[in-house]
């Protein structure tokens, strides 16, 4: 049966670490909403119609035959290992799934940098709060989180990537982490990435990866925008430190 993923057209969002997955091991996936009638199939299985169980809160959401899943880490956690995406023992795959929870801490708060007031409000309208919050993630969390997928390579060893030998699905969304922190805040990667030199070697294996180049180089990866997670406002564009 084929993948079929539900997520909102036009933006890359929380959808795109499932989309590396798929592109990277060259399985075929419905990305639905980017088809006729799309949002509204999305709509659909956000209300539960078509199936049995618990209806999703918000997606990502991944169909395959009978089962409906949705959280990112969850899916990962489910369709890496059928892909090849994921370690082969337990400890690993916890390990895996441990880092993709700490990728999915990181991605909410670089959002809550231009939405720290809530997500109902424009970023016009929450502008002195961004900026305030902005400061304080690119001076502080910015740095803990990229320094902890730092040490968290080097403790793994020689292969350079976060678990065991081979490159997981945890390390695609790494890549995609920085993606998103390149274009959102080109000056505080600047600063932070020379400090990160582990960081950056794995971010540039995986662009390098077969499926993924296809997949980068394809109108099927669309464009950060200011509509998604990562956007790029130039009074939040700060360096470390900068008030």
């Amino acid at each position: 049966m084929a993948y079929e993923l539900f997520y909102w057209p036009g933006i890359q969002g929380r959808g795109e670490f499932i989309r590396l997955a798929f592109e990277d091991a060259g399985v075929a996936y419905d990305d639905v909403a980017r088809g006729p009638q799309g949002v509204k199939a999305v709509a659909g299985i956000l209300r539960g119609e078509g199936f049995e169980g618990t209806a999703p809160f918000a997606p990502p959401v991944l169909r395959h035959a009978s089962l409906v899943i949705a959280q990112v880490a969850n899916i990962l956690h489910y369709v890496a290992p059928k892909i090849g995406l994921a370690p082969t023992d337990e400890a690993g795959q916890h390990r895996a799934l441990q880092l993709q929870l700490t990728v999915a801490d990181l991605v909410s708060e670089a959002h809550d940098t231009h939405h720290p007031v809530g997500t109902a409000l424009y970023y016009e309208d929450q502008k002195p709060e961004a900026r305030r919050r902005a400061v304080g993630f690119v001076s502080q969390r910015l740095v803990k989180f990229v320094g902890y997928f730092e040490g968290a390579i080097e403790r793994n060893g020689a292969s350079g990537w976060l678990v065991g030998e081979a490159a997981s699905y945890v390390d695609l969304s790494l890549f995609q982490v920085v993606e998103g922190l390149r274009y959102a805040f080109p000056r505080a990667m600047a600063a932070v990435e020379p400090k990160a030199p582990r960081v950056v070697a794995l971010h540039d294996r995986v662009a390098e990866r077969a499926g993924i180049a296809a997949y980068l180089a394809s109108p099927r990866r669309i464009a950060f925008n200011e509509k998604g997670i990562f956007r790029r406002y130039p009074e939040l564009d700060l360096a470390p430190g900068e008030e």
